[in-house]
C-alpha cells in the first residue's frame, strides 16, 4: 500500500473516531517500547536483589530483543491472512502476562523467561504498526498518523522509562512491571473497542521479504537502521550507570533526568515527522551528526551533574527523531509492500538492540561505561557514509 494510498474509508478528512484509533495503535507501541526498555531505569536494583552483576542483568534488554527481532519476521508469516485487529489484541493480552511474571519473579532465571513473552510481543506488534497506521485515516492524513503512532516510541523514553525508574525507587523493581502490567489491559480493551476490522491486505511470504532485499532504498535505510540503533541501544542500556559514574549523578533523580530526555525526544519526533516525509536521508544526517557528537562527548564533558543532564537532554533530542525517520524512509523505499518491508526493518531494528545491549554488557563488565559511549559514537557515525552513499527514497506524498 502506497503511502498515498487512502484506507478503505473513502473520506478526505480522518475523524475523531479514526484518530482514536491511531492513538490506540501509539499507545500500545508505547507500552511495547516501555516494556523493552524498562529494565534500562531499574538494572541497578535488579541486579542487587537477584544477585547478579549490573553487565548480566542487561540481559533484561538483550533477550527480549532477540526474540522480537525473529518474531517481528516470524509472526507476519504464521499468522496470514489473520485480521489484525485480533493480532494486536492478542499480543496485548501476551504482554500483560509476560509483565505479571516478571514482577512475581523469584530468580533472575524466571525473569528472563518473562522477557521471552515481552520480546514475543514486541516484535509482533511492531512488525504491523507502520503498516496499519496507513490503513487507519486518509492519504493527506497519513504523514501526521505515522508520526502519532511512532511518537509511542519517544512517549516511552518521555513516561515509560522515567515513570518506569521512579515507581521503581518509590516502591520497588516489580511495582514497575505491575504497572506495566495494567496498562496492558487497558490497552487491550481500547484495541477491542476503537479498532476496526484490519483484514491482512496481503500475507507476508518469504518471497516477498526476499525481493524487498533487491531494494537499493529499502536496504540502505536497513544498514542505516542497524548502525544507529545498535550503537544507540549499546550507550542508553547503560544510562543509569553512566550517570552515576561518570556525572556522579544521585540516584534519586536519575528518573526525573530521564523523563526529561523523553520530553526533548518528543519534541525531535514531531520536528522529524515533518522534515522526513519531504527528506529523509538529509534529516538521517541530522540526526546521526548531533547523536554522535553527544554520545563522543559524554565522558570528555560530562563529569559533573549539570553537564551530564545537558548532554543527556541533546542526546534524547537526537534519537527521539530516528524511529518516524527510519520508518518513513522504509514505507517510502516499499509503498506497495509495507508489511514485508516493515517486518524487515523490525527484524534489523530488534536484532540491533539486542547485539547492542549484549556487547556493551560484556564491555561494562570488562572494562568501562565510557568505552561503551565511545563504540556506540562510532557506530553511530558510520551512518553518514550509509545516507551519502544511498540512493534517496521518495518524500512521502
Amino acid at each position: 500500500m502506497s503511502l498515498s494510498d487512502a484506507p478503505p474509508q473513502q473520506e478526505l478528512r480522518a475523524t475523531p473516531r479514526m484518530w482514536l484509533s491511531v492513538l490506540t495503535v501509539a499507545v500500545g507501541i508505547f507500552s511495547m517500547i516501555t516494556a523493552e526498555q524498562l529494565p534500562v531505569g531499574l538494572i541497578p536494583a535488579m541486579s542487587d536483589q537477584l544477585g547478579v552483576s549490573v553487565g548480566t542483568a542487561g540481559l533484561t534488554v538483550t533477550v527480549p530483543g532477540v526474540i522480537a527481532a525473529f518474531a517481528s519476521i516470524g509472526l507476519p508469516l504464521a499468522v496470514g491472512r489473520l485480521d489484525r485487529r485480533v493480532l494486536l489484541a492478542v499480543l496485548l493480552a501476551v504482554m500483560a502476562v509476560g509483565s505479571v511474571v516478571s514482577a512475581l519473579a523469584p530468580s533472575f532465571t524466571v525473569l528472563i523467561v518473562s522477557r521471552v513473552l515481552v520480546g514475543i510481543t514486541i516484535g509482533g506488534f511492531w512488525a504491523i504498526a507502520g503498516s496499519i497506521a496507513v490503513r487507519l485515516v486518509p492519504g493527506p492524513s497519513i504523514p501526521r498518523a505515522l508520526t502519532i503512532v511512532f511518537g509511542g516510541v519517544g512517549a516511552a523514553a518521555v513516561l515509560g522509562v522515567p515513570v518506569g525508574t521512579i515507581i521503581g525507587e518509590a516502591v520497588g523493581w516489580r511495582g514497575a512491571f505491575w504497572a506495566l502490567a495494567g496498562l496492558s489491559v487497558v490497552v487491550l480493551i481500547a484495541a477491542l473497542f476503537l479498532l476496526p476490522a484490519l483484514p491482512a491486505s496481503e500475507p507476508v511470504r518469504v518471497s516477498a521479504l526476499r525481493a524487498q532485499l533487491r531494494n537499493p532504498v529499502l536496504v540502505a535505510g536497513i544498514v542505516a537502521t542497524a548502525l544507529l540503533i545498535a550503537g544507540h541501544y549499546g550507550a542508553y542500556t547503560f544510562v543509569s550507570p553512566v550517570l552515576l559514574d561518570i556525572s556522579g549523578t544521585s540516584s534519586s533523580i536519575i528518573g526525573l533526568l530521564l523523563l526529561g530526555y523523553g520530553v526533548v525526544g518528543m519534541v525531535g519526533n514531531v520536528i522529524a515527522g515533518s522534515w522526513a516525509s519531504k527528506a529523509a536521508g538529509r534529516t538521517m544526517s541530522a540526526i546521526v551528526i548531533v547523536l554522535g557528537a553527544a554520545l563522543v562527548l559524554f565522558p570528555l564533558l560530562g563529569v559533573t551533574p549539570w553537564t551530564g543532564a545537558a548532554l543527556l537532554l541533546v542526546w534524547g533530542l537526537a534519537y527521539g527523531a530516528a524511529p518516524v525517520t527510519l520508518q518513513t524512509w522504509v514505507l517510502s523505499a516499499a509503498p506497495n509492500h509495507a508489511e514485508a518491508a516493515t517486518a524487515i526493518y523490525c527484524f534489523v531494528f530488534n536484532l540491533a538492540i539486542a547485539l547492542g545491549a549484549l556487547a556493551s554488557s560484556v564491555i561494562v563488565d570488562a572494562i568501562n561505561v565510557q568505552s561503551v559511549l565511545w563504540i556506540a559514537a562510532a557506530l553511530v557515525l558510520l551512518v553518514l557514509l550509509t545516507v551519502r552513499r544511498a540512493p534517496r527514497p521518495a518524500p512521502a506524498q
